[in-house]
């Protein structure tokens, strides 16, 4: 069963899609509000599937509203004018409908939003099939080997003919080059400098010039700025 939200200032657009909505098994209406800050409290409240939001409202856009939302449930915008397209596909929208919403573009948009929500799913199932790869590295420190975990680490620093390997509890300096090391590790590190190489789900903020890791910043080098632009 999937849980709906209706957010729109005019009564009568609600109890259109109201209306369509009871047309179709499988979806739930929690709720129908008026405004973004009422809607905001059943967001708080309750678990949102798929979110049917008009634009131009009093005080608060619906855009502007998703915008901030730190949980994005799946949303269909809907308005009265063609000029918010865009805005609503840049926000990664399942549909835009155009008022007065006949039933059968209404269905074209739920139609939309059931094939996303199965390509979801058939992802999690290869994923449950997939093995994972070890999220761990073994190194050599003191003549042990010791185990150290990928979300452990904060960042790996060249010093001459060792790494320093920062941890989030801990600073660990192995003899190793860092070409050889990046070599190791999996896909959410990246290099950011010729000396530098960083953990992606570790980053706090970045500019063209560095990345900071809560308080620390670390260059970006000239030949690795590409490296960045898909953060």
């Amino acid at each position: 069963m999937y849980r709906c939200l209706i957010v729109d200032d005019e009564e009568l657009a609600r109890e259109l899609i109201e209306t369509h909505l009871k047309q179709l098994d499988g979806f739930e209406l929690v709720a129908s509000c008026n405004s973004a800050i009422e809607a905001s409290k059943i967001l708080q409240q309750q678990s949102i599937d798929l979110l049917f939001l008009d634009i131009e409202m009093p005080v608060l856009k619906g855009t502007d509203f998703f915008k901030n939302l730190i949980v994005k449930p799946h949303v269909i915008f809907t308005t009265a004018y063609r000029d918010y397209a865009l805005d609503g596909f840049e926000l990664n929208a399942v549909d835009y409908l155009l008022k007065p919403i006949t039933f059968s573009r209404f269905f074209m948009a739920i139609e939309k939003f059931i094939s996303l929500q199965n390509t979801r799913s058939a992802a999690t199932e290869i994923e449950k099939i997939t093995p994972k790869k070890d999220d761990f590295i073994f190194i050599r420190e003191d003549r042990k080997q010791v185990k150290v975990l990928y979300d452990d680490i904060l960042y790996i620093e060249s010093v001459k003919d060792y790494i320093k390997i920062h941890l989030s509890t801990k600073t660990r300096l192995i003899k190793y080059s860092l070409t050889a090391f990046e070599d190791r590790l999996d896909e959410r590190f990246i290099r950011t400098h010729r000396s530098y190489i960083v953990n992606r789900d570790k980053i706090t903020a970045y500019t063209k010039q560095d990345i900071e890791i809560d308080t620390i910043e670390i260059p970006i080098g000239e030949n690795y700025k590409t490296n960045i632009s898909d953060l």
